[in-house]
């Protein structure tokens, strides 16, 4: 489709690999109704064989003529391919191409017979009949008036898919966000985009704010438009989010705005944001609150409304005690540890107890203080007292953990809760609450505000909940910070293990993270060929390639020597993502050192990045649909070239990833641990 001068354009002009081909589509290899994808058959004017066509169309069938617009690419099973960049479809030339571009499925109503019937009694003009004089129809034997509307109606819906297309790539949108488009909005995309082209970023899933303001720009939305400001304010506060934020104070977003805006044309007005965040408080499309020092927070509704809500849940229940009976548990645990020759520290017997009567309760403490041992203990009193009980974590692995130490099934919260990806939302509910009586939720550092709001609000009145984690551990990955923020209010029944139990006290590793703690420097066993430490040092040089180094003779000497499997027991920790020593460098070093290249195993390289059958990776992200969740880990199991999509493997499950959706995934054998920000 032809398209204006933008900077896509002028990207494509100043290629000398881009060209422009007609042809006509002689059938589809994959098309995928939703995001537009298609693996195409082109026939071309005196070319020989067929073309293999691939990007994103509106609406494809075998028999349109295209113009096509792309580059050449050598694909390195399946040979040429021509990536297309834009198209624009004309009408075919011949009877023959009318007719099979009538009765491809194109036009509701109208199959080959028909479509044989109409261009033998209209020839060449058939195309114009139907678009100015499609009443005439009716002169062809066997189309009644009946079908003539449905012919019409659909004729126009074609029509209205190309004034779509042609509009939004004139003003730089490109063919796969065109699509989305479309297909989100129909035949209001024109008036939609046109409107206001910043809400493209709250409707559709891949374009951003800065997406939409390229687009803005092109159609002419002032840089100081009200919908500017308001798309920027929204966008900060997600940025935000992402960083763990559930608010910002009013001054830091307003900073952030201003940054966001300016361009070399403009640069917005502090007293123009400032209004701008209070005429949408006015209207409820941000929520400002006053805290008792003055300072005023600035929220997007969902984040105030989740964390209110959540704190009356939790209050709510704290006010419903558990019945209790102290002695007859003081009894049980008597009879229960001297039948496991077992003994419980002071600490861990108050948890137990406080966990017969509490509603809600935190079980707290750093590492190898026993709170494995004390949750056990706890399950095996509430199996005891006849309780049914419900285990999960916020990731699989966590889950995993879970019910290997208990002894009975675990699952992730979202597979606790029921999720439902068609409306993204969890079946079991206040409404639909969890048919336990006792809940346990393992790694809690890692609850963000509305996963644990979705936690809470199910679990059934009377029931009682437990919430197991370090403050000092992986906190979440979506906003708010809730286990501290539980603990810190001095509301909820809290115990916290401070006793690190002798067994425990021989590990390096727990020692070194307590001495962390009290802000001590770790003192380890340096790396030797017999080391009788879990925790050894290296110190690695003085440069980062000495680094890089010794990362590479430990995972091809020592830890194969040690015991170890380098391809899945070894997790390398970067501070930093990109330099010698960066995430991005060693994943590539340590790929070629675990799962190097070979012939039998097909790769791909996709934004830098190498994926290769056989390869560790990592979700980063929770993915609804597909029910993989961030820190879920998986093995790469094949690679579709033609079809372009990646089937991992997770555990027993094979999930299949589309090319554009890659960027949910990364090696893992070096993830970053930058510093945590302080989360608000």
């Amino acid at each position: 489709m032809s398209t204006s001068p933008t900077h896509q354009q002028q990207t494509i002009n100043a290629s000398p690999n881009y060209e422009t081909i007609t042809g006509v589509v002689e059938r589809l290899t994959f098309y995928s109704e939703e995001s537009g994808y298609t693996v195409a058959r082109l026939v071309r004017p005196h070319a020989k064989d067929l073309t293999t066509i691939t990007g994103s169309f509106a609406n494809i069938q075998p028999g349109q003529t295209l113009q096509l617009t792309g580059f050449w690419r050598d694909h390195p099973q399946y040979g040429p391919q021509f990536q297309v960049v834009n198209y624009q479809e004309t009408k075919p030339a011949t009877l023959t191409g009318i007719e099979k571009y009538l009765g491809s499925g194109l036009i509701k109503g109208v199959g080959p017979v028909t479509a044989k019937r109409i261009v033998a009694h209209f020839g060449q003009e058939t195309l114009e009949i139907i678009e100015h004089q499609i009443e005439r129809l009716i002169e062809v034997p066997g189309i009644a008036k009946k079908r003539i509307k449905l012919i019409k109606n659909a004729w126009e819906t074609q029509k209205a898919i190309k004034e779509v297309m042609v509009f939004l790539q004139g003003h730089g949108v490109s063919t796969t966000y065109a699509v989305k488009i479309y297909k989100q909005y129909g035949e209001q995309a024109i008036a939609k985009v046109t409107e206001n082209p910043y809400q493209l970023a709250a409707d559709i899933y891949g374009i951003g704010f800065l997406t939409a303001d390229k687009i803005a720009r092109n159609i002419g939305i002032a840089p100081d438009s009200e919908f500017r400001y308001c798309a920027g304010i929204i966008h900060a506060l997600s940025a935000a989010a992402e960083d763990g934020h559930c608010y910002l104070p009013d001054s830091e977003l307003t900073e952030s705005v201003i940054k966001l805006l300016t361009t070399d044309e403009h640069q917005p007005q502090e007293s123009a944001i400032a209004q701008t965040i209070k005429d949408m408080a006015l209207k409820d499309d941000l929520i400002r609150e006053k805290t008792p020092e003055k300072t005023v927070l600035c929220y997007k509704p969902t984040y105030y409304h989740t964390e209110e809500n959540l704190a009356q849940l939790i209050s709510r229940r704290l006010s419903q005690p558990v019945a209790q009976d102290i002695p007859r548990v003081r009894a049980w645990l008597e009879r229960f540890t001297s039948s496991q020759k077992i003994q419980l520290s002071e600490q861990q017997q108050q948890a137990v107890e406080m966990a017969a009567y509490s509603p809600v309760m935190i079980l707290t403490g750093g590492p190898g203080v026993g709170k494995t041992f004390t949750t056990h203990t706890i399950v095996s009193l509430w199996k005891a007292m006849g309780k049914s009980i419900a285990l999960a974590a916020p990731t699989g692995r966590a889950a995993q953990r879970l019910g290997e130490m208990t002894g009975l099934e675990a699952k992730t919260i979202h597979r606790l809760l029921e999720f439902e990806p068609k409306t993204m939302s969890f079946k079991c509910d206040n409404h639909n609450p969890l048919p336990h009586q006792a809940i346990i939720a393992d790694e809690a550092s890692m609850l963000d505000l509305f996963l644990a709001y979705s936690l809470i609000n199910a679990v059934a009145a009377g029931a009682q909940l437990l919430l197991v984690g370090d403050i000092d551990q992986l906190p979440s990955v979506g906003p708010g910070q809730v286990l501290a923020d539980l603990i810190n209010s001095q509301q909820v029944p809290v115990v916290r293990l401070t006793q690190v139990f002798r067994q425990a006290q021989q590990s390096a590793i727990v020692t070194a993270a307590h001495q962390i703690n009290r802000g001590q420097s770790p003192t380890i066993e340096p790396i030797s060929d017999q080391p009788v430490s879990d925790c050894l040092w290296h110190g690695g040089g003085f440069e980062p390639e000495h680094g890089v180094q010794t990362i590479c003779e430990l995972i091809t000497d020592l830890i194969p020597r040690l015991g170890f499997n380098a391809a899945t027991d070894v997790q390398v920790l970067s501070p930093m993502t990109r330099g010698v020593v960066g995430t991005r460098n060693l994943n590539t070093v340590l790929q070629q050192l675990i799962n190097p290249p070979s012939p039998d195993k097909v790769e791909i390289t996709r934004g830098g990045m190498t994926l290769r059958v056989g390869d560790r990776i990592i979700q980063q992200m929770n993915d609804y649909n597909r029910e993989v969740f961030n820190g879920d880990l998986g093995i790469i199991a094949g690679i579709d070239t033609e079809e372009q999509e990646v089937t991992v493997q997770y555990g027993e499950r094979l999930v299949v990833y589309d090319y554009a959706d890659l960027i949910d995934i990364l090696p893992p054998l070096t993830l970053s641990c930058g510093t945590l920000r302080e989360r608000v």
